[in-house]
């Protein structure tokens, strides 16, 4: 968790998504560290799913690429031990409660805290069934704010959540957008009532400029489909340039 907090502590955080094996897992251990040295602060790996959640065209397709590699959770364990020789960027796993599920949701925790994983994302484990405490385990939950969230949904994801609160920027599945909630300061001035977390704002960002308006207003931007989109295209040299132009537009935001 302590790691979490300290990216969101140096600067405002660029947070970067890609799925975990797509095109493959050397691959992905490459993009971890490339992506750090492009200017992204923590890195989210996407679990393959048959159903991903939440996912628009392009990530779909990216778990689909990854489940025919036959990458497994047990494999992106691996990786992520793999990958902590050689660098400490926070990782947060993003997946199906189905693959925790299936694995041991004692055994999950204990694995992700024995490798290295610093939070975990359980887009369809409502902050209202979840028992895990965080004082058993040091792994941030990190749950999700909508646009369309009550006052009481927010107070309870502000109780739950650790490490930061992943803010929606747009109702739907993920993917580019050219416009994000106009209501987005509203959204997080909300949240800010009551918990002192960081917010983090993702689903839609694409672009340079809207990485460093959403920088304004929240304390760190998650963008992925626009990374997954290039690397599925095989230009993962203009993904890590995508990057660092995103980390350009949020410092100078």
């Amino acid at each position: 968790m302590s790691n979490l907090k300290e990216a969101f502590k140096k600067r405002k955080a660029l947070i970067t998504f890609i799925t975990a094996g797509d095109p493959s897992l050397k691959a992905t251990e490459k993009l971890i560290y490339d992506l750090e040295k492009s200017g992204a602060d923590i890195v989210e790996l996407g679990i393959p799913f048959s159903d991903p959640l939440a996912d628009g065209p392009v990530i779909q397709a990216s778990h689909i690429r990854a489940l025919k590699n036959n990458v497994s959770l047990a494999d992106v364990f691996k990786l992520v031990s793999k990958v902590r020789k050689k660098t400490q960027i926070p990782i947060c796993f993003m997946l199906a409660y189905n693959l925790v599920f299936k694995y041991g949701i004692d055994k999950f925790y204990k694995e992700a805290e024995r490798v290295g994983v610093n939070g975990v994302i359980i887009p369809d484990l409502p902050p209202d069934e979840f028992q895990i405490s965080n004082i058993e385990y040091l792994i941030s939950n990190i749950f999700l704010v909508a646009p369309t969230s009550t006052e009481d949904r927010i107070k309870l994801i502000a109780e739950k959540s650790s490490g930061f609160i992943y803010l929606i920027a747009a109702t739907g599945i993920t993917g580019k957008r050219d416009k994000l909630a106009a209501d987005l300061k509203q959204l997080v001035s909300r949240i800010r009532k009551y918990s002192d977390l960081p917010v983090a704002v993702g689903f839609g960002i694409s672009k340079p400029a809207q990485a460093a308006e959403v920088s304004k207003i929240a304390d760190g931007v998650i963008v992925g489909s626009a990374i997954v989109d290039l690397i599925a295209k095989k230009k993962t040299k203009a993904a890590l340039k995508f990057v660092s132009s995103l980390r350009r537009g949020i410092d100078a935001g």
